[in-house]
């Protein structure tokens, strides 16, 4: 371990940026491409290369949001003394704000030489998505209207961890828009808003007095518990109907294997507050690959 710095003792090398990047929340980025192209098999059209690319694309534009949100947060004194979940890189003293800066730079940089390449096989919808995709992943908390200071960042989530990731996958393999990958793309955008709800939720004192003003800030912890179940709610409502309405096959429901998990997740948020739902964050990002690891096997599997 490095010296003791702002409080904590730092993580030397490789283990202090991992850290940084916040390694849980990036099934957010995985889990609807890995469902993405589990539909792309099913349609017959997979293509391992934009896949691969994908997957890459979706998790350096994950990096490049936690990194800037590290370094606006700690700008904006969201991030201080006073946190309550697990220590950031640069509130903590770890790192300086201008390597923060740079680490960011570096993760958008990497993500635009993958979109590139998207960009050549899926032409001007992947081009829209991937600048929308690099000027929120600052915009998310920084920028003249940072959309998490606004309460708006359920929203962005639920679009571009959910229809946006999944569709697109399916989209860069096969060159169509598909009713099924939307679909699918609303249960797993839900399951990662969750994810983000409950950071919210334990965060809403800190938030609330750095003035940014998350819907768990604008309407308290019982509103926030209330979208947290309906999200998980949401999405297995979602897997379900897809047969019925002719979306998919009977496979789609496969993720209610995963309704155990569900409920103790739902139990724990609204039993447990502040320090206590650090662990329910690995927890929802835990649900959601289960969710969508099943979802793709019964999409597959038909």
């Amino acid at each position: 371990m490095a010296a003791d710095v702002g409080g904590l003792d730092a993580p030397s090398g490789l283990a202090l940026w991992w850290l940084a990047l916040r390694p849980k929340t990036l099934l957010a980025g995985v889990v609807p491409v890995v469902v993405g192209t589990a539909i792309a098999w099913e349609a017959g059209f997979f293509s391992a290369g934009p896949a691969t690319a994908a997957l890459l694309g979706a998790c350096l534009i994950q990096i490049a949001t936690n990194l800037a949100n590290d370094f606006f947060d700690h700008r904006s004194g969201a991030d201080n003394a006073d946190r309550i979940g697990p220590a950031r890189a640069t509130q903590q003293g770890w790192v300086s704000p201008r390597q923060m800066a740079v680490a960011t730079g570096i993760s958008l940089v990497l993500a635009t030489a993958i979109g590139a390449y998207l960009i050549a096989v899926g032409g001007w919808p992947i081009a829209i998505i991937g600048v929308l995709s690099l000027a929120l992943a600052i915009g998310y908390t920084g920028g003249p209207f940072p959309l998490a200071y606004h309460g708006l960042g359920d929203i962005f989530v639920l679009i571009f961890f959910g229809f946006v990731a999944t569709a697109g996958t399916v989209w860069v393999q096969g060159l169509v828009w598909s009713g099924a990958a939307i679909w699918a793309g609303g249960a797993i955008g839900l399951l990662a808003t969750a994810i983000l709800v409950v950071n919210n939720l334990r965060d809403r004192m800190t938030d609330a007095a750095a003035n940014k003003r998350t819907l768990a800030v604008r309407f308290g912890a019982r509103a926030c518990r209330w979208e947290h179940s309906l999200c998980i709610g949401g999405a297995f409502a979602l897997v379900t109907a897809a047969p019925l309405c002719g979306i998919g096959g009977w496979g789609w429901c496969l993720p209610w294997l995963a309704l155990p998990l569900a409920v103790g997740e739902i139990r724990a948020i609204w039993a447990k507050d502040g320090a206590a739902l650090n662990p329910h964050l690995g927890g929802a990002a835990r649900l959601e690959m289960v969710f969508g690891l099943l979802l793709s096997t019964g999409i597959v599997l038909g």
